[in-house]
């Protein structure tokens, strides 16, 4: 997906400091994810401004495990783009569900979920650290 000023595009190889910085995976593992196509990077202006990666639950089920835009980019449409492009993305790939999720006690990120066309699908009780659970949601392709 491209416009004036934003591109969003599968992360490459050399993307790699910028997708892997957030260190909840390591660097090795960022890096397979690139190569298997989980990985989809936003561009501002020609500059990393944020990132997205996916898991598959059960090898089967697209998952959003991250979704980071940098402070600045943030409140501009940004995440919408990034997301419309995965979408799009596993779409063509023959998907038609995609899921992610929110600890229970992160309202901001479950008002994004809702504001992005996501609902809620289930929560996992006592799943994160200090017994906190985690709300799911699931978004049509």
């Amino acid at each position: 997906m491209s416009s004036n000023n934003i591109l969003v595009r599968l992360a490459e190889p050399s993307d790699l400091a910028f997708v892997g910085q957030d260190g909840f995976i390591s660097q090795e593992i960022v890096l397979r994810k690139i190569k298997e196509g989980e990985v989809f990077l936003l561009l501002v202006e020609g500059q990393p401004a944020g990132y997205l990666r996916i898991e598959f639950l059960w090898s089967l089920a697209p998952f959003i495990s991250l979704i980071i835009i940098q402070e600045h980019h943030r409140k501009k449409g940004y995440s919408r783009a990034l997301l419309g492009y995965v979408k799009e993305h596993l779409r063509a790939r023959g998907y038609d569900v995609l899921y992610s999720s929110s600890q229970l006690d992160e309202p901001q990120p479950q008002a994004w979920h809702r504001h992005m066309g996501f609902e809620e699908c289930g929560i996992l009780n006592g799943i994160n650290a200090g017994g906190i659970g985690e709300v799911f949601f699931r978004t049509a392709l």
